[in-house]
């Protein structure tokens, strides 16, 4: 089982992964484990999303996906509000 997770970091920010190992990932992101990681200086971080996968390709083509999306995406994806999605992907164009 592989799980793509996204996590709420200290400055307010997402930091989005996939692991093998949920509950392990979560304490060396805790930890600080890996020193100059994206969440070692954003600690404590606080899991808000995770998707369970049977295929590593598919966790990975999601993790993938994830990453690119704004913030306010992710925080609809955290929220449930996967009405919102499709209209969150699109760039807004002024006149």
């Amino acid at each position: 089982m592989y799980c793509v997770y996204i996590l709420l970091c200290s400055d307010q920010t997402f930091y989005t992964g996939i692991t093998s190992n949920l509950d392990k990932r979560l304490q060396d992101h805790q930890s600080g484990r890996h020193f100059g990681s994206y969440t070692f200086d954003r600690r404590p971080v606080e899991l808000k999303y995770y998707a369970e996968f049977t295929e590593v390709e598919r966790a990975i083509a999601m993790e993938k996906q994830i990453k690119k999306w704004s913030k306010a995406k992710k925080q609809a994806l955290i929220d449930g509000q996967f009405e919102d999605l499709p209209n969150l992907a699109k760039k807004k164009f002024e006149d």
